[in-house]
């Protein structure tokens, strides 16, 4: 039996093909997703002047599971962007697939108030 591992060749390969359709602008901002085993980061930024807008991280969220983190972390930034009068973003899930931590992100951000 042949296992397929997820390697980071794949993971690159796909971030490449995402980043060639999305880009971000001051008025809708790119909704960027990074994660690691313990944390899940996102950022907004403006691609047009290279620079991050918003940075966030679940590091001082403590309740739940890393699901429930994710989507709190969500919520967070789509309070953040309105502060910022930012109503409207493009999702970019760098790479990952649209499940689990990076799919409840996305939600938490939609229930926030975010436009993805």
């Amino acid at each position: 039996m042949v296992k397929l591992r997820l390697s980071k060749h794949n993971i690159d390969r796909r971030k490449k093909l995402i980043r060639s359709k999305v880009s971000g602008t001051a008025d809708r901002p790119r909704l960027v997703v990074d994660r690691s085993n313990k944390y899940i980061y996102a950022q907004l930024i403006d691609d047009v002047t290279h620079s991050t807008l918003l940075s966030k991280d679940d590091r001082k969220v403590v309740k739940g599971t890393k699901i429930e983190r994710a989507k709190d972390l969500g919520k967070i930034i789509a309070q953040e962007a309105k502060k910022l009068k930012i109503d409207m973003a493009v999702f970019d899930r760098s790479g990952y697939k649209y499940h689990g931590r990076v799919k409840s992100l996305a939600e938490g951000a939609r229930e926030g108030g975010l436009k993805i």
